[in-house]
């Protein structure tokens, strides 16, 4: 038997095959998908090479109180402004090649009610064809925090919220106790001690505590460690 003749049964041929039955399976498994996306917890977005949003599920379009309709048609970069702009270029070098990839990029963006939100965005760049111009999906993680997260450009681009949890990391605590303390969640947390970890180039806990005195984050005649704000006010 010949090769061809044994995959023959395999698959139809395409003269063969039911194209209207082809076309419900696909409408079917297109509405699944469709209904899977807006129950979707996570805020998701699918957005053209270009940055401008075609899909949103209602988790995200609820960032901003409105419909997932609505965010069509805007620009990814109205809608999330980069902490560190060099993050982007990694990203637009893979657009520009046209490679599939994953970055995480730490943004921040107003809510409906006009307060200030921040957390990571995981961008995919996705093409299902070689060559062929690729969409980018978009995953946001907000961060829950305190209503006080500005950023005190004094103390190295951390915020206060961010100087509470190194000071926590100083005094050995652990993650869960951290989170109790600052009022936000583990996955919280870990954000920020992810984003001061690439903000400062360090990779372990011990290197960003020593970091953060170097640039007077923490109290240096202070115990147990404190934020530097913190110590003054207690002067």
């Amino acid at each position: 038997m010949r090769d061809e003749d044994a995959g023959a049964g395999a698959f139809p041929p395409w003269d063969a095959i039911d194209v209207s039955t082809t076309d419900g399976e696909a409408l079917l498994w297109r509405n699944r998908a469709a209904l899977l996306f807006d129950t979707l917890p996570v805020p998701v977005a699918v957005c053209s090479a270009d940055g401008v949003v075609l899909l949103a599920n209602l988790a995200m379009a609820a960032e901003w109180g409105t419909l997932p309709g609505r965010l069509s048609g805007r620009n990814a970069l109205d809608l999330f402004r980069p902490r560190d702009s060099a993050r982007m270029r990694p990203l637009l070098d893979a657009l520009r090649l046209r490679h599939r990839a994953r970055f995480s990029i730490d943004v921040g963006w107003r809510v409906a009610n006009g307060s200030g939100r921040h957390g990571e965005l995981t961008v995919d760049v996705v093409s299902q064809v070689p060559g062929a111009r690729p969409v980018l999906l978009l995953t946001l993680r907000a961060v829950s925090a305190s209503a006080d997260t500005g950023v005190d450009d004094r103390a190295g681009g951390v915020s206060r919220v961010e100087a509470r949890i190194l000071a926590g990391a100083a005094r050995g605590e652990t993650t869960a106790r951290i989170a109790e303390d600052v009022g936000m969640t583990v996955d919280g947390v870990n954000y920020h001690l992810r984003r001061l970890s690439r903000l400062w180039n360090v990779r372990t806990r011990t290197a960003l505590v020593a970091r953060a005195y170097v640039l007077g984050v923490l109290a240096p005649d202070a115990w147990p460690p404190v934020p530097v704000q913190e110590a003054g006010d207690r002067a």
